[in-house]
């Protein structure tokens, strides 16, 4: 723990406002980590001392692995800074009311959103009403909610809370209420526990009310006659006025200036304002970072606030003492003056208990933040940020600066009345207002980036601020987890291609970091803006060593050898710190697993689309957008999400890529598993053991995946459409890999025969390789394709085959036969090649047959003069008999094949039947339907 440092301020000794302790358990976590580097070391020295030579089978796939694995060591390296020197925050609110009770600075909170259709306008005002009630004074509390949608229906919504909220904040103060949601309290009330007095009733009855008030008109799409009539504000929306093309609208809803802006008890009420900013769809909007630009420009002619709060508009506050434990850091005598922001964790209330989808961040808020912490500069999220207001607006940290008390942010004109205050201040949110300025740039939040979170955040740590992470017992502020795989992945699309983006441009760590913030920051920073490239590595490593188990190529070390102990150490050490990290942060076993298929989805889909996104956007190819996640889900979607079923249901891009990847590992453990029962037996556990166990548990991650693409029924499960595609991909390749393979066949007897039955072909080369032991050898072969497996193929399309002999010269050359045989004479002892080239769309079995005739009786020299006119006639004879019997397999072949031609035939006719006649009854059924209609409708004529 720190030493508590302290300050005098009349001879009095001033204790800190805040606590700093050090993690426990670091010099045994440094020790672990530093085993878990030399064990990785060791995997570098086995994989560059072990490169198969120029030639050699493997050798692309061990150079592959090679390069993925230096990138993993490398980026473990950097996530390492984010617990080498983890910190914890603790905070005394009693001593800061002590000191500064009555000179408490203002605050301005901004509440954004962009689309009432995905952000319902009840979610909305619920957090609005949930930071209004803050315990903290009213008057010094002033509440933006910045509407870019525009909407009216969003506007009633918070005129409604405006009435609704003179009851809801002197009931909450009264009964120190938590939370202060009204959604959220009325839901978590114990009815057995609370005493069901006539207030507690009243104050949820008007909830209700103003619910049911606000859902009707959502639904209707319109604003009741009688309301609209009565506020001015709805005069303001235009039958032109779009979400996209609109005038700046300015409410002041409640003026805290006002002496009759009072609650039912006489308290003086929060400020309350509504923004929609100017938009034109010739001007260019900057999404979330030129909404937050506008409230500050706004609202610092109205409260100038000198600590500004922001927060999305599904994230309520959970925790009303939250500013004054904000105000702990800032307002500290001795390091208040360093602190630029203060950041909470994003937290949610709809987590399920295993956290299907790892929405929770758990790892990175319990974790990760406070080794950013240790070094003072955790990162800007977006939401639950407490920051200057100066240094959004471009003031460079100076030693001699200090938080202004309340006297300092009062408005200039006060006698000025609210209609005039926001006929002056619209001008301030118009699109014209930022040109030739530095807003975007220097001032404000920064514009050209997905994140702009983030790089407004590294922008202010630049210039020599610091930053803190605070993680309270009780969540600050609470929201809501996408709740469908899509719209988790494109969330994390989004952010991960930002952080790509920032890593590319001048404000990356690494470099325009140097001299200005810690080593150790430096390299945390760079593991989120890493993520992206992080995508080449894990799908090389989660497809290769699958593909190659296929075609038999060991790429890691042997079992009995002792270069498996770092792999095993490595592996067991990294995931085993892995699990005890997530269950001391909160997690569940399961959950822990969860968190692993997320992170494995993520790294090949969402990673993979933002780092090609961001390399298409540095050609020109691309342009940045920002996706607002969907905070609605339909009722058969939310109950799945309770049963931690996945939703797989839209036909996402990224979907099939996991689908794709998900068959190909599938289907390469099959196939081992049927190699390992029919063919090589147990021995492939020796030789692939590590290939085998990361194949296995790929299939096992994807469990949940399989099972939307072949089990379920509902209406959550893989579109037919990727089941199809993923199916072909994931069975393609592997036979496309497998076509590599040589088939090695020796005949060392006697005219020794080998039969090739039943190869299956798609789009592919496979060779087989006939081993002559003699120079002057007969080589017969033949083959005859026996069935072609199209969806409505009904004869073979013919493969091509080429024969080449030792040193690679084509012996025999055929194209487009559906069957041949033939013979050559040897002139070479060694392999010779028979390569066959399917050129058509679909399956082709062939019957392939190859025989070498050799006598060995020829090499005994018999010396007898009058045995060799015998031995003559019989190896002739002998010969004859093997060729009759050549000749009929390969008429047997043939036979085989126009039988299963004509039975594909009959089949297909059969179906065309059918479907002829389903087609005609349907038409028959239709007739009789349409003419009855046109009778009823002429009878009903009649009658009339």
């Amino acid at each position: 723990m720190e030493k508590p440092n302290s300050e005098h301020r009349n001879g009095e000794v001033l204790l800190p406002l805040f606590e700093t302790r050090r993690a426990e358990g670091r010099i045994i976590y440094r020790t672990f980590a530093t085993s878990v580097f030399v064990g990785i070391l060791l995997i570098w020295m086995y994989r560059a001392s072990n490169v198969p030579k120029l030639g050699e089978e493997g050798r692309l796939g061990w150079i592959g692995l090679f390069g993925a694995e230096l990138w993993f060591g490398f980026y473990w390296v950097l996530t390492q800074a984010t617990r080498w020197n983890r910190v914890h925050r603790s905070t005394f609110k009693d001593r800061l009311s002590q000191r500064h009770e009555n000179e408490l600075p203002k605050v301005d909170i901004f509440v954004c959103t962009a689309n009432h259709e995905i952000e319902p306008p009840m979610m909305v005002i619920n957090t609005v009403l949930s930071v209004m009630a803050y315990d903290y004074p009213p008057e010094k509390l002033a509440v933006y909610l910045q509407d870019d949608g525009g909407s009216n229906l969003t506007f009633y919504a918070l005129l409604e809370a405006s009435r609704f909220c003179q009851h809801w904040i002197p009931f909450c103060k009264k009964f120190n209420v938590e939370p202060r949601s009204p959604a959220a309290y009325f839901a978590s009330c114990s009815w057995d526990a609370i005493i069901k007095d006539e207030e507690f009733a009243s104050v949820q009855k008007l909830y209700e009310e103003m619910e049911n008030r606000v859902t009707t008109a959502v639904k209707l799409g319109r604003i009741p006659e009688n309301t609209s009539l009565k506020h001015k504000g709805f005069t303001q929306w235009n039958s032109s006025s779009t979400r996209r093309d609109h005038d700046t609208i300015l409410q002041i809803l409640i003026d805290g200036r006002d002496p009759n802006a009072k609650d039912i008890v006489g308290c003086t009420l929060p400020t309350l304002v509504y923004l929609a900013r100017e938009k034109r769809p010739q001007h260019p909007h900057n999404f979330k970072a030129g909404a937050m630009n506008a409230l500050i420009r706004v609202s610092s002619e109205i409260s100038n606030g000198p600590l500004i709060l922001n927060v999305d508009c599904d994230m309520y506050s959970n925790n009303s003492g939250s500013v004054r434990d904000a105000f702990c850091f800032f307002m500290d005598e001795e390091k208040g003056h360093e602190i630029a922001y203060v950041q909470f964790p994003q937290n949610f209330e709809n987590i399920t208990k295993n956290d299907v989808y790892s929405s929770s961040l758990r790892v990175a808020f319990e974790v990760e933040f406070q080794g950013l912490d240790g070094y003072e500069g955790p990162m800007y999220i977006g939401t639950g940020c407490f920051h200057r207001r100066d240094t959004l607006c471009g003031r460079e940290f100076s030693k001699e600066y200090r938080i202004q008390g309340s006297r300092e942010s009062v408005r200039k004109n006060t006698k000025e009345s609210a209609d005039e205050l926001e006929a002056r201040v619209k001008d301030l949110a118009s699109c014209a207002y930022e040109h030739n300025t530095e807003w975007g740039k220097k001032m404000g939040l920064r514009y050209g980036c997905p994140v702009e979170d983030l790089i407004t955040g590294l922008s202010i740590l630049f210039t020599g601020w610091k930053s803190i992470y605070y993680n309270p017992t009780r969540k600050a502020f609470l929201g809501i987890a996408p709740m469908s795989l899509d719209q988790m992945l494109l969330q994390h699309k989004r952010w991960s291609e930002g952080n790509f983006q920032i890593f590319l441009s001048r404000f990356n760590p690494a470099w325009y970091g140097l001299g200005r913030i810690s080593p150790g920051l430096q390299m945390a920073l760079c593991t989120y803006l890493l993520r992206a490239p992080n995508s080449l590595a894990m799908i090389f490593y989660s497809v290769v060593p699958s593909l190659y188990l296929l075609r038999g190529i060991s790429l890691f070390p042997q079992v009995s050898s002792p270069w498996i102990l770092p792999f095993a150490y490595v592996i067991i050490a990294k995931y085993g710190y892995s699990l005890a990290e997530f269950l001391w942060s909160g997690g569940t076993v399961l959950g822990w697993w969860n968190d692993q298929r997320i992170w494995l989805y993520k790294k090949t889909t969402s990673y993979l689309f933002a780092f090609v996104d961001t390399i298409l956007g540095l050609v020109g190819f691309s342009e940045t957008s920002f996706i607002v996640t969907n905070k609605m889900s339909d009722p058969d979607a939310s109950q799945r999400y309770e049963k931690e079923m996945m939703e797989f249901r839209t036909s996402s891009p990224m979907f099939t890529v996991l689908a794709t990847l998900a068959m190909i590992n599938l289907i390469s453990l099959v196939w081992v598993a049927k190699r390992v029962v029919t063919d090589v037996g147990a021995g492939v556990f020796e030789t692939m053991a590590l290939q085998i166990v990361l194949c296995g548990v790929l299939v096992m991650i994807n469990v949940p995946l399989y099972s939307a693409l072949f089990f379920r029924k509902d209406t959550g499960k893989m579109p037919s459409s990727i089941t199809a595609k993923s199916v072909f991909t994931g069975i393609s390749k592997p036979l496309s890999t497998q076509s590599n393979l040589y088939l090695y066949i020796y005949i060392d007897r006697i005219y020794e025969k080998a039969q090739l039955r039943f190869y299956q072909l798609l789009s592919q080369i496979i060779k087989d390789e006939n081993s002559v032991e003699y120079e002057g050898d007969t080589i017969h072969f033949s083959f005859v394709v026996i069935k072609s497996e199209g969806s409505w193929h009904y004869a073979p399309d013919g493969v091509d085959l080429v024969v080449k002999g030792p040193s690679g010269e084509q012996l025999e050359d055929f194209r487009d036969k559906t069957s041949e045989k033939s013979e050559f004479m040897a002139r070479q002892k060694g392999v010779h090649q028979f390569c066959f080239i399917n050129k058509s769309p679909y399956h082709e079995t062939i019957d392939f047959d190859v025989h070498e005739a050799h006598f060995s009786y020829y090499d005994q020299h018999a010396k007898d003069e009058h045995f060799n006119p015998l031995l003559e006639q019989i190896s002739k004879l002998e010969e004859a008999l093997y060729n009759i019997q050549f000749e009929q397999h390969w008429l047997e072949a043939q036979t085989d094949s126009q039988a299963i031609v004509n039975e594909g035939m009959s089949r297909r006719v059969l179906h065309k039947a059918l479907w002829e006649s389903a087609a005609l009854i349907g038409a028959s059924v239709l007739q009789v339907y349409l003419l009855r209609r046109l009778f009823e409708r002429k009878l009903g004529t009649s009658r009339v």
